[in-house]
C-alpha cells in the first residue's frame, strides 16, 4: 500500500503558521495584549517595550485575571471566554483564541495572573511553543503578560522588521488608536526606546470623549473640527471630523472605529476621500475620529486575520451616512478659518521675525537718510507710543490700501466689512473682534464652482453623440454590472447599452469632458461598480472639469474690485457651504482675533 504524502503538521508548526497571519509586526502582539485586557474589563493598562517591541513587550493591566486552571487554556488554540457558538454577534475585542498560542510560538511567553474576585497569583511559560507550568506566583490582581525575544523562532521574520525607531512608533500609534474609544481606561506606554506616553481616564460620557481625543490629536483639533451626530437604520456615526483646511500630510491621523474596535478600511477611507473629494488636494488628508455603533449581525468583523478590516452587511448605506453627515456638519458651519493658519500668521509677525526687504530699508523719519540693516531692528526715540504719532506727519495711503467707508451693520457679518484690497489680490475686512484677510481668486473660485455642481445636480448632463458607437468587450461580468446602471450613467451624460454577452456599446459621451477615452471609462467605470462605488468615477470626472472652469472663470489676481464688489464677494461666502477652502484645498480666508493682534503690540 503507498504511504499517504499527506500528513498532520505539529501543533508547534500550526501557531507559527498562525502568527505569521496575527503577528506582522511587534504593533500587532500589542493590540492583542491590549485588547485582551480591555476585554478583561480592565480600567488601567501598563505597556513597556524595548528595541521597538523586539526584545520586549510587557502589557500589565488590573483586569479580572486568570486563575490557574484558566492559564493553560489561554495558551491553546481557540480557547477563549468570549463567544460560545454565534460569530455572528461579537460584542469584544478578542474572540478567536489565537494571540496568545500564536505569540509563544515565536517567543518566550510569561503569563502572571491574580483573579480579581480572590485568590493566589498564578505563571505559566510558553518558550518557543514549550508550556512551563502553571505554577504559584506573586503578582497584583490583574493580569501581567511578558513577550521577550519576539520571532526568535523563525528569524527570518526578523529580517522583515523596520528600525526600532519605526516600530516603536507603530506601537505608539496602535495604543492611542485602542485608546481613543477607551475614554475611562488609562493607558501608560514607556520603555527605553520612547518617551513616555500618559494618558490618564477622562471619564464616562460625551466630555471625557472630548477630552480623549484632545490627548490624542491635541487641543487644536477641537477648535479646528465640527462634531459629527448621525443614524439611520439602526447605524449611529458620531465623532468630530477636521476642517478642510485643517488637514495633513498623510491619514494617519484619521480614526475610525467600529463599535469600539479601531479600523482601517478601504471602504470607510474611500467615503472620507468622498466627504472631502472637493475640499481638499489631491496630497492632503482630513483629521477626523469618528465613531460608528452597528448592530454586531450587521458587520463582519472576522475577515481578516488581525482583524485590522470590517465588512459591511450593507456597505452603501454606511459610506453614504458618513459622507453626507460629515458634508452637512461642515455646511452647518457656515464660513470657518482654521487656527493653524492665524496662530502662523501671528508668529510671522513676532518680534524676532524680521522679513527680508526686496530693497534696503531707510530711516527718513530722522532726516539721516542711512540705510538700515534688516537684521536690526529700526530705532524710533521713544518708540511709536501713541502720544508721539503725530512726529509720523500726515500719512495717505495709496488709493489701494485706502479705507473703504461702510455701514456699521456691515461689520456685524461674520466676514464683516471689507476696508481695504492690498496687492490686487486680498482682501482686509474688519469685524468686531477681528481682522479678516481674504484671497479674492480663491473664494470666487469656490464660489463659481458651488454654482456649478448645483446646475448640474439639478439637470441631466448633456451628451454629445458618437458618429460610430464605440464596442468596449469586457468581462461578462463588467458587462452586467454596467449595463445595470445605465439609467444613472445617462443622467451624467453617458449612454451605453448591451452590445452582446461581453461587450458594451457607447454611444454617447459627457460633453463636458470632451473628447473620452470609452474603453478606459468604462473599464474604470467596472472597476469602480465592482468596489460599490457606483458611477462615482464619472462624477469625480466630471466634477474635476467643473473644477477648471471654476478656476478659469473667478475673479482673477491683479484685478481691483470696487466696495461693493468686495462686500458682494464677502456675503456669498457666508452663504455658500465649503466657502473656507477653494476647490484645491486651499483656504480662502485667514481671521486674525483682535486679542491676537494686541498680544503682538503688547497691549495684553
Amino acid at each position: 500500500m503507498e504511504q499517504s504524502r499527506i500528513h498532520r503538521l505539529d501543533d508547534t508548526i500550526v501557531n507559527q503558521i498562525a502568527a505569521g497571519e496575527v503577528i506582522e509586526r511587534p504593533a500587532n502582539v500589542v493590540k492583542e495584549l491590549v485588547e485582551n485586557a480591555l476585554d478583561a474589563g480592565a480600567d488601567r493598562i501598563e505597556i513597556l517595550t524595548a528595541a521597538g517591541g523586539k526584545t520586549l513587550i510587557r502589557v500589565t493591566d488590573n483586569g479580572s485575571g486568570m486563575n490557574a486552571g484558566e492559564l493553560p487554556l489561554a495558551v491553546s488554540r481557540h480557547c477563549t471566554s468570549k463567544i460560545e457558538r454565534d460569530l455572528g454577534a461579537i460584542a469584544t475585542l478578542g474572540f478567536r483564541g489565537e494571540a496568545l498560542p500564536s505569540i509563544g510560538s515565536v517567543s518566550r511567553l510569561v503569563i502572571r495572573s491574580r483573579p480579581k474576585a480572590g485568590g493566589e497569583g498564578t505563571e505559566i511559560i510558553v518558550d518557543g511553543g514549550a508550556l512551563t507550568g502553571p505554577r504559584p506566583a506573586p503578582g497584583n490582581r490583574g493580569t501581567m503578560v511578558e513577550v521577550t525575544g519576539l520571532f526568535r523562532t523563525v528569524p527570518a521574520r526578523l529580517k522583515f522588521l523596520k528600525s526600532n525607531r519605526a516600530e516603536a512608533n507603530a506601537i505608539t500609534d496602535m495604543v492611542k488608536r485602542l485608546a481613543m474609544s477607551w475614554p475611562g481606561v488609562a493607558f501608560t506606554l514607556a520603555g527605553s526606546d520612547r518617551t513616555t506616553l500618559e494618558l490618564p481616564a477622562t471619564g464616562d460620557g460625551a466630555d471625557a470623549l472630548i477630552a480623549r481625543i484632545a490627548q490624542i490629536l491635541g487641543r487644536d483639533f477641537r477648535d479646528n473640527s465640527v462634531e459629527i451626530a448621525a443614524e439611520k437604520e439602526g447605524v449611529r456615526l458620531a465623532g468630530f471630523a477636521g476642517l478642510p483646511s485643517f488637514n495633513r500630510a498623510s491619514a494617519t491621523h484619521q480614526f475610525v472605529h467600529v463599535n469600539g474596535r479601531p479600523v482601517r478600511d478601504r471602504q470607510l477611507s474611500g467615503a472620507l476621500r468622498g466627504a472631502y473629494s472637493d475640499m481638499l488636494a489631491r496630497d492632503r488628508h482630513a483629521v477626523c475620529a469618528i465613531f460608528i455603533d452597528i448592530d454586531p449581525r450587521l458587520v463582519d468583523v472576522n475577515v481578516h486575520p488581525a482583524k485590522a478590516e470590517v465588512r459591511f452587511r450593507d456597505p452603501g448605506l454606511v459610506r453614504a451616512l458618513m459622507i453626507s453627515s460629515i458634508r452637512r456638519a461642515l455646511a452647518g458651519e457656515g464660513v470657518r478659518a482654521s487656527t493653524e493658519a492665524a496662530s502662523a500668521m501671528a508668529a510671522a509677525f513676532r518680534p524676532g521675525h524680521v522679513p527680508q526687504p526686496s530693497a534696503p530699508w531707510r530711516n527718513g523719519a530722522s532726516g539721516i537718510g542711512a540705510t538700515v540693516s534688516p537684521n536690526r531692528p529700526l530705532d524710533y526715540p521713544g518708540g511709536l507710543h501713541e502720544q508721539r504719532q503725530s512726529d509720523l506727519g500726515g500719512f495717505t495711503p495709496s488709493a489701494a490700501q485706502a479705507e473703504i467707508p461702510q455701514e456699521e451693520a456691515a461689520r456685524d457679518h461674520p466676514l464683516g466689512a471689507a476696508r481695504a484690497q492690498i496687492h490686487e489680490n486680498y482682501i482686509i475686512a474688519q469685524t468686531p473682534e477681528s481682522l479678516v484677510i481674504v484671497d479674492q481668486h480663491a473664494a470666487h473660485e469656490r464660489l463659481v464652482f458651488e454654482a456649478l455642481k448645483t446646475a448640474l445636480a439639478a439637470r441631466t448632463l448633456p451628451s454629445q453623440m458618437l458618429l460610430v458607437p464605440d464596442i468596449v468587450d469586457l468581462p461578462v461580468e463588467d458587462a452586467d454590472r454596467l449595463a445595470a446602471e445605465s439609467e444613472t450613467l445617462a443622467r451624467f451624460g453617458l449612454e451605453i447599452e448591451r452590445f452582446g454577452p461581453g461587450a458594451i456599446a457607447v454611444r454617447a459621451t459627457p460633453a463636458m469632458l470632451g473628447e473620452v477615452d470609452a474603453h478606459g471609462l468604462l473599464r474604470d467605470l467596472a472597476d469602480d461598480l465592482a468596489e460599490g462605488n457606483g458611477a462615482l468615477r464619472i462624477r469625480d470626472n466630471i466634477e474635476k472639469v467643473a473644477s477648471t472652469m471654476a478656476c478659469h472663470g473667478s475673479v482673477r489676481s491683479g484685478r481691483r474690485l470696487r466696495a461693493e464688489e468686495m462686500n458682494a464677494l464677502l456675503r456669498q461666502m457666508e452663504s455658500t457651504p465649503g466657502s473656507g477652502t477653494c476647490n484645491h484645498g486651499r483656504p480662502t480666508f485667514i481671521e486674525l482675533k483682535l486679542t491676537d493682534i494686541e498680544r503682538l503690540f503688547g497691549r495684553r
